[in-house]
């Protein structure tokens, strides 16, 4: 296969998406009589259902929780177009104002529908039991399950509504401020003015002093904007503690937990075990690299640095598809069709701009629509691995679909399954079809660093995060010790194989979890080992109907827990030697490149 040149690919030559399969445009007719006819149900759904939710019988009942269904699927498809398109150009005023306006509208419209699921917790466990007998309401059942978690954290109408409407002014707009500061930033390197996403992307470059420029660059430019940085984390994180006050959340993770369905013991087990690996796994890998670097210590800005002999060929866009879509097709064809869609119709978006939200990301929309992928390409190894994992959410997504708009989102937690398991039969497919072992050593090398920023810089996250959360009950965290904390967990993550200069400590400014998602990052790790110990299930081959089973467990949506889904495959995360295995094959990957020198 001809991968390209070295040469990053030509925006101009990459896929954009095409949100009319939404809306023509943000002056769409369509849209707006839509927005006016959702609110006009919303309001009439509050007028027959205020009140009333507790007297229904089950057919009733379930009338109503698919008419609530319905109405969300209206207001969330509108919402999806707003957010697409503000993630295309967030430095557009025209388009910020029309996203703003959107969540303003919809957070009115929401907030008539409230009371709705406030009040399905009010009935009594027995009376609801019985009610759910009828198939109308009984399809609903994993969605009220867990709808019910919250049951005991819920406050009084009132006060939900007042939470709610206040949320536009309040963290949504601090959120808001955050993403358009980032997407505003322009790095000045070597005489060149960078993008977000192109900056990083000089991280990963062989030239150690185009590293060096970007990263100081980086660096400088992220201090510029520390003192905002510090005050939109020490907002957000007093925002959380005020209504987990209120909610009576007994610490700053138990929600996250919760909404992910996972116990506070599973991901105890799992925090605990990365951290206790750090020794075995990531400070062994980074000494290997040290000495295949020639040096003693390594500086930051050389731990996404190709090694010496790395092959720094470019992958063009076709031969990037291609890529993924073969590994795909070998493990399911089934699987790679529904791959294949995204790029017969103009569901991704891949190209490098300036205004354009930086990473990657894959949109679920809503099921009557499909899922769009935004992904910033420049042709690495490593942008070829990002598409396979926002593919895998993707085709995660369209199976999901078929549930219905309430039951098939996913938690977090099981949601980076697909993703990172399309990681690995891509890589898995291209380490099969090498036989250099020069070429080997390099892949298996990249994969290792993946691996690490997949589990071990995403607990080293995770720790950030519950330090600062920590001591955020405590009164207002300085921007310098906001990147004390940050410098204690890096240095413990990634070892005594590093060095970090005095810029370094600012880089936790620029992560957008922490803003939108606290305590997302921990879903990446339990991700990562729960497909580790998945693979490895499925290379043993003693799981009949492997890949039937696998569709399955993507296509159950949000309707069985983790429990349920790994059954099948003879796996129980609640089991300590689960996260010990899915560690196992990063510590066997590395046991290998030790091996070969």
């Amino acid at each position: 296969m001809t991968h390209g040149t070295l040469t990053a690919p030509d925006p101009a030559a990459l896929p954009a998406w095409d949100l009319s399969d939404l809306y023509d445009g943000p002056d769409s007719p369509r849209l707006r009589a839509d927005l006016d006819a959702i609110e006009h149900d919303a309001e009439a759904f509050r007028t027959r259902y205020l009140g009333k939710v507790g007297t229904l019988d089950g057919a009733a009942l379930g009338e109503a929780v698919q008419a609530f269904e319905a109405l969300s699927e209206r207001l969330y498809r509108v919402l999806s177009y707003a957010q697409l398109l503000h993630a295309g150009d967030m430095t557009d005023v025209a388009i910020g104002q029309f996203h703003q306006a959107m969540s303003e509208r919809g957070t009115r419209i929401s907030s008539l529908m409230l009371f709705f699921t406030l009040d399905l917790n009010l009935i009594d466990e027995d009376t609801l039991a019985q009610r759910l007998q009828d198939p109308a309401l009984g399809r609903y059942a994993p969605w009220i399950r867990d709808l019910r978690l919250f049951r005991d954290h819920q406050l009084s109408d009132d006060m939900e509504r007042l939470l709610n409407e206040k949320d536009v002014a309040g963290r949504s707009a601090w959120m808001r401020l955050f993403d358009e500061t980032i997407a505003h930033l322009s790095f000045a390197v070597d005489g060149e003015t960078l993008t977000s996403p192109q900056a990083f992307d000089r991280l990963s470059d062989p030239d150690r002093e185009r590293r060096r420029s970007a990263a100081k660059a980086i660096g400088e430019t992220l201090e510029a904007q520390l003192r905002l940085f510090s005050r939109i984390t020490n907002t957000l994180a007093l925002d959380k503690r005020v209504e987990d006050t209120w909610r009576r959340y007994p610490h700053p993770l138990a929600s996250r937990n919760l909404s992910n369905k996972v116990e506070d013991t599973v991901v105890d087990a799992l925090v605990t075990a990365v951290r206790e690996s750090y020794p075995v796994l990531s400070h062994r890998y980074y000494r290997l690299k040290a000495k295949w670097f020639g040096v003693d210590t390594l500086d930051y800005w050389d731990r996404n640095a190709p090694l010496p002999d790395s092959d720094q060929t470019r992958y063009t866009w076709d031969a990037a598809r291609d890529t993924v879509l073969g590994a795909y097709a070998a493990f399911s064809p089934e699987l790679a069709a529904l791959g294949q869609r995204f790029f017969d119709n103009a569901w991704i978006d891949a190209g490098v701009r300036p205004g354009k939200a930086p990473g990657a990301f894959a949109h679920p929309t809503v099921p009557s629509a499909h899922p769009y992928l935004l992904v910033n390409f420049m042709g690495s190894t490593r942008d070829v691995m990002t598409l396979a994992h926002e593919l895998g959410h993707g085709v995660h997504q369209l199976l999901a679909a078929k549930q219905g708009t309430l039951l098939s989102d996913t938690p977090l937690t099981l949601a980076e399954t697909a993703s990172v398991f399309g990681e690995m039969l891509t890589f898995r497919a291209l380490l099969d079809g090498t036989t250099d072992p020069r070429r080997r050593r390099i892949m298996l090398a990249s994969k290792v660093e993946d691996m690490i920023n997949t589990v071990v810089r995403q607990i080293a996250f995770h720790t950030f995060e519950e330090k600062v959360h920590h001591e955020r009950q405590d009164g207002e965290l300085s921007p310098e010790r906001l990147c004390e904390i940050w410098l204690d967990v890096q240095k413990e993550s990634l070892g005594p194989a590093f060095r970090f200069d005095p810029e370094y400590r600012v880089y936790w400014s620029y992560i957008p979890h922490f803003i939108h998602s606290p305590f997302y990052v921990y879903a990446y790790a339990f991700g990562d080992c729960l497909v580790n110990a998945l693979y490895a299930t499925y290379q043993k081959g003693d799981v009949p109907d492997f890949q039937a089973k696998y569709l399955d467990m993507l296509s159950a949506g949000g309707t069985l827990r983790h429990r349920e889904l790994l059954a099948p495959f003879g796996l129980d995360a609640s089991d300590p030697a689960f996260w010990r295995r899915g560690l196992g094959v990063l510590q066997g990957f590395i046991d290998e490149l030790e091996q070969e020198g």
